[in-house]
């Protein structure tokens, strides 16, 4: 009998040894599918935090550099390589060698010097008037080692173009005030000493004191009207306009000028029809025309013409048969203050800022002006309208 039960137990033994045996593998394959699938979250996880981490970072307007503990690039978002212009991987090189600027290379030792750099401002050598400004900052772990550098970068550009165009503003109107200020001032204080009690003297001066006064005058309203127009305070009062009979206003308006000079004006125009705020194209018609009169040749031609073109546009041009004008000075001519031949277009009375004001009113209006001249073969200015209903 014992035997038996012996026999019995061993198999009972054998059987529960395998029972817990498959068991224990079935729980150990389970843990283990538990465990990858945990492990597969985590990547999962981490690869999606750093994916929106990259968003986050490239959807800043400000360029950003991260360089690790050996001063190499550990990331770097869209903005900063729009700033500099780069579209290669820029993971694991160092500043010298994605950038090649010194001045950022010795910012970053600096930074390591000194834990924090702020508004450091950067030119980039290799881009035409790119100004950069930096704050950067060493990134530390909680024993105080450092870990790496932070770079962060506002493009001043625009900020620096307004800059110099205010001072360069600036100094134009101080130049053009302080001439006929000084004349007026000059000729007041001749007549004050005595040169009053000559009549003939005296009318000669006030006629000089009241051009200069009308000078002045005319600068004002030319600035104030350049100032509402490029600040958009301009509102245009557009209608129906007929451009033949507005052109031969403009021309008769002029024609003392024009005669004083043996110029002949000629209206070319079609009937044409566009939609425009009246008043301030009878401006641009004004001043390029008295241009071409002050500008042309003695006992020449000042024409006005145009035409239809596609698009719904009307393109016109006023041209003169003077000296013409030089090509360096072609992609200037609309610039305030800018001027062929200074010295003449004082003497001529102009204030530099006719042709900036009849850009900016043809702007306005959705249009374009443009010129075209040939040394000794005089200057054709065009600019187009937008097309009006009859």
């Amino acid at each position: 009998m014992w035997p038996s039960l012996t026999i019995l137990a061993i198999v009972a033994l054998v059987t529960v040894h395998f029972w817990w045996r498959r068991k224990f593998f079935r729980q150990q394959r389970q843990v283990q599918a538990e465990m990858e699938d945990f492990q597969r979250h985590q990547q999962q996880t981490t690869t999606d935090a750093k994916a929106q981490q990259q968003v986050l970072f490239n959807s800043m307007l400000e360029g950003l550099l991260l360089l690790d503990r050996n001063r190499r690039i550990y990331l770097a978002n869209r903005a900063f390589k729009n700033l500099f212009g780069i579209k290669t991987e820029l993971r694991g090189k160092t500043v010298m060698e994605a950038l090649r600027v010194h001045e950022l290379a010795e910012l970053v030792e600096r930074v390591e010097g000194e834990g924090q750099v702020f508004d450091y401002e950067l030119q980039l050598p290799d881009l035409s008037e790119r100004w950069l400004q930096v704050n950067a900052a060493a990134i530390s772990n909680s024993a105080g080692e450092r870990e790496g550098t932070i770079l962060v970068f506002h493009d001043l550009t625009r900020l620096k173009q307004l800059e110099r165009t205010r001072e360069e503003f600036v100094a134009n109107v101080s130049h053009e005030l302080r001439t006929p200020l000084s004349l007026i001032k000059g000729y007041v204080e001749t007549l004050l000493d005595g040169a009053r009690n000559n009549p003939e003297v005296a009318e000669r001066f006030l006629k000089i004191i009241e051009r200069n006064a009308q000078r002045l005058d005319l600068l004002i309203q030319d600035l104030l009207t350049i100032s509402a127009l490029e600040a958009g305070r301009v509102k245009l009062d557009l209608q129906t306009a007929e451009l033949r009979p507005l052109v031969e206003k403009v021309l008769g308006d002029l024609k003392a000028p024009a005669d004083n000079k043996s110029i002949t004006l000629v209206n070319q125009l079609p009937d044409l029809v566009a939609t425009a705020d009246v008043g301030r194209l009878e401006q641009v018609f004004a001043n390029l025309v008295d241009n071409a009169i002050k500008y042309g040749r003695t006992q020449g031609t000042v024409t006005v013409g145009g035409g239809k073109t596609e698009g719904g546009k009307i393109e016109i041009f006023v041209q003169d048969d003077g000296p013409g004008i030089p090509p360096e000075s072609l992609d200037r001519i609309f610039e305030r203050f800018f001027r062929v031949d200074k010295a003449r277009s004082r003497e001529q009375g102009g204030t530099g800022l006719g042709l900036s004001i009849v850009k900016h009113i043809v702007q306005s209006h959705g249009g374009k002006v443009w010129v075209k001249s040939e040394p000794s073969k005089g200057a054709t200015f065009f600019f187009t309208l937008p097309q009006g209903e009859k």
